[in-house]
């Protein structure tokens, strides 16, 4: 009797017990799916100005709470958009990345609205040894010779500052790391950007100078020429010769003085002449 009592707990036990993990397993479920949602990723590295299509994308659950803004859920609206910028493997795929729809491949498609790309002559020096990479900031200087000297002196001046490197090359991939020592970098400038640069390589030579990506600073700088390298101080224009203007002075004249009423008076046999 005792031991049929026992059995009867024993299999009400494991059946409680059963259903209990059967329930905290369904709502373990249910709460881990209704906490993820679907999101676009890349499924291998995408290089930029490249045109996207369903085979690059694949779709994987995110924490809902860590979506990034601009995220897709499916991949269909992504077909055939170009990318802005390289894509890692498993990045998501966002809106602020792709250029706007209609939008062809290659490389207009990452330039800024209102700007332009201007391809310059470089070597290994004025190339920064291969450092001036896709993605990296430069300032442009231009060495010439200085306008309006007789002695035709040379100066060296920063013409540009903080200009986006597009490409290397034929190379528009932001993501190696490794120096690359081409004959061509491809800028994106501004139109006054754009004529000044063009002016600047036909009336010198150029330099490109590597600055930090964060840096947002503009310096003002004179130039430096080979008095101001060696530590003279600059040449002070002589200044034109003042005219001077003689003044020649004449002694005044004294008036004449004027005529009054007169009158002769005879006294006699002699005679005079008052005036009053």
């Amino acid at each position: 009797m005792k031991n049929s009592r026992a059995l009867i707990m024993l299999a009400v036990a494991m059946v409680t017990g059963l259903a209990a993990v059967v329930f905290a397993s369904r709502w373990l479920i249910h709460t881990s799916s209704s906490a993820l949602t679907p999101v676009a990723v890349a499924r291998d590295d995408i290089n930029l100005g490249q045109p996207l299509n369903v085979n690059m994308i694949r779709i994987v659950n995110w924490p809902t709470g860590s979506v990034p803004p601009g995220a897709f859920t499916d991949v269909k609206p992504l077909d055939g958009r170009v990318l802005r910028t390289s894509l890692a493997r498993g990045e998501p795929v966002l809106e602020t990345k792709l250029a706007p729809i209609g939008t062809k491949g290659g490389l207009s498609a990452v330039i800024e609205k209102g700007d332009r790309a201007i391809t310059v002559r470089v070597n290994d020096v004025v190339g920064v040894a291969g450092f001036a990479l896709p993605g990296n900031y430069v300032d442009v200087i231009v060495n010439t010779q200085e306008p309006g000297k007789g002695d035709q002196q040379s100066i060296s001046k920063i013409v540009l500052e903080k200009i986006l490197v597009l490409a290397v090359a034929q190379q528009v991939s932001r993501d190696d790391t490794q120096p690359k020592v081409v004959n061509a970098v491809t800028l994106q400038v501004s139109p006054d950007q754009a004529e000044k640069l063009d002016l600047a390589r036909s009336v010198g030579t150029l330099s490109l100078v590597l600055r930090n990506q964060v840096d947002k600073d503009q310096l003002a700088t004179n130039g430096a020429t080979k008095l101001t390298l060696l530590g003279h101080p600059a040449p002070v224009a002589a200044s034109a010769p003042v005219a001077t203007t003689r003044v020649r002075y004449v002694a005044a004249r004294p008036a004449p003085h004027a005529k009054r009423d007169c009158v002769g008076v005879l006294s006699g046999v002699t005679g005079s002449e008052e005036c009053f």
